[in-house]
């Protein structure tokens, strides 16, 4: 229950973020795509700056805790076909729609109904991006789940 209203109010948090720089309205993705508005750029840039030192120490630190008292861990993969793949449909979408999954969530809670189209496209994305893993063999389609924080 803790870590669920942990992950809410965070995602409050990031969801007011994003509504602020409004990056849920589909021009502004679309100016940033276009290369007209560097803001989006420059926002995800500040992200990166701020989060791989500290990734970086983190990792350093043996036995490192997080705040609910799970175990820190990092996991990594080579860059794979999959990977191009899937970025380059993502890019395709996020051109088309003009949104990503977390600012397709504040496009409906501001009233954008756009995101009600989106949210659809995007699980089916994931599914078939499942049903593809299983159907070559590579990680994910035995129920093998990858992730950076162990609680």
């Amino acid at each position: 229950m803790r870590l669920n209203l942990v992950g809410l109010a965070a995602g409050t948090l990031f969801g007011g973020l994003l509504g602020a720089a409004r990056l849920h309205e589909y021009d502004t993705i679309h100016a940033m795509l276009r290369l007209d508005e560097p803001d989006v750029f420059l926002l995800m840039a500040s992200a990166i700056a701020v989060s791989a030192p500290l990734l970086w120490l983190a990792e350093r630190r043996q036995g490192l805790r997080t705040p609910l008292g799970g175990r820190f861990h990092l996991s990594r993969s080579r860059p794979g076909r999959n990977h191009v793949m899937g970025g380059a449909l993502f890019g395709v979408g996020w051109a088309v729609a003009g949104t990503c999954p977390a600012p397709a969530l504040v496009m409906v809670s501001s009233g954008a109904w756009l995101g009600l189209v989106a949210i659809p496209g995007i699980f089916l994305g994931l599914h078939l991006a499942q049903s593809g893993s299983a159907l070559d063999g590579r990680p994910g389609s035995d129920g093998e789940h990858r992730t950076t924080v162990d609680a």
